[in-house]
């Protein structure tokens, strides 16, 4: 028997500082490419979070490196994460952190997709495809916009945020379709984060970036933000979340992310928000809230 709870006034507030601290990584990552180059950034911020891991479920006892037949689906998860991750970071170069946020968190969709195929028992049902239909339309309208308010200018980027959508996607399928789904989630994240790397560090290389130019005190902040925060506490915050609530639920308030991002980039970068783009992020958001519900 489940013995997880609907939703309370605790899961409530977390899920509201989560989607919010999610929201703002993409400002974070911009406000910091004058002193560490992008992907530089998602590799400094992964070796971060990872170390944490390592000590934190040495603490906890949690067991990470005993043969338990993950190996193979664990290394496969950590390259789609890195790749996932180059996308994002590399992406934010060509395209605005506001619209970023809201092509990467098509993830959910590309999830529910991946299940249904993949997954015995986890069958989309008729709301749920409106609900896909309702972001993919989302996506569709973001790069109309593109083309209309910029001038095609931030066409690359974009199609960097779908295609780390879909890298995310086909992570979480992995994880549910192998031996990973009887992993825990401490060891799931640490392959993740190690696998990822050296993807990150050697795509770095690779792009040429001159990675760190300055640690000022503003570039530490932020790598700390988005290693220590987002990459370790957020994340074990939402597995703590996922052993205590109704997933789906949950999964729900995944919609409140974009709608952060792309106000914390009208508000912090000074971004420019078209009604046509205001119109794309409530179509994704919505279908990610219909494909969540069951």
């Amino acid at each position: 028997m489940d013995d997880r709870k609907p939703l309370d006034a605790q899961a409530f507030s977390l899920m509201l500082v989560l989607t919010a601290l999610w929201g703002f990584q993409q400002v974070a990552i911009k406000l910091t490419a004058p002193d560490v180059s992008l992907v530089m950034q998602a590799a400094l911020r992964t070796i971060l979070a990872a170390g944490l891991l390592l000590a934190w479920a040495r603490w906890r006892g949690i067991a990470l490196f005993s043969r338990d037949g993950t190996l193979a689906a664990g290394i496969g998860a950590g390259l789609l994460f890195g790749g996932e991750f180059v996308f994002i970071y590399a992406g934010l170069e060509h395209t605005a952190a506001s619209r970023m946020v809201v092509f990467i968190y098509l993830a959910p969709i590309v999830t529910a997709l991946g299940v249904h195929w993949w997954v015995p028992g986890e069958h989309l049902v008729r709301a749920q495809w409106l609900g896909v239909a309702l972001a993919f339309a989302g996506v569709a309208l973001a790069f109309g916009d593109g083309f209309l308010a910029a001038q095609g200018a931030t066409l690359l980027g974009d199609f960097f945020g779908v295609v780390a959508a879909v890298l995310w996607g086909a992570t979480t399928v992995l994880i549910r379709a192998t031996s990973l789904s009887r992993a825990s989630a401490a060891k799931t994240l640490f392959y993740q984060l190690a696998v990822a790397v050296p993807v990150l560090l050697a795509s770095s290389l690779l792009l040429g970036e001159p990675g760190v130019v300055a640690l000022t005190p503003f570039a530490l902040a932020s790598l700390a933000y988005q290693g220590a925060i987002v990459a370790f506490a957020s994340y074990l915050a939402w597995f703590w979340l996922l052993t205590r609530y109704l997933a789906g639920r949950l999964a729900v308030f995944s919609f409140m992310t974009p709608l952060f991002g792309v106000l914390a980039g009208v508000a912090v970068l000074g971004e420019t928000l078209t009604p046509a783009f205001a119109a794309a992020a409530l179509l994704v958001g919505g279908g990610i809230v219909l494909v969540n519900r069951r």
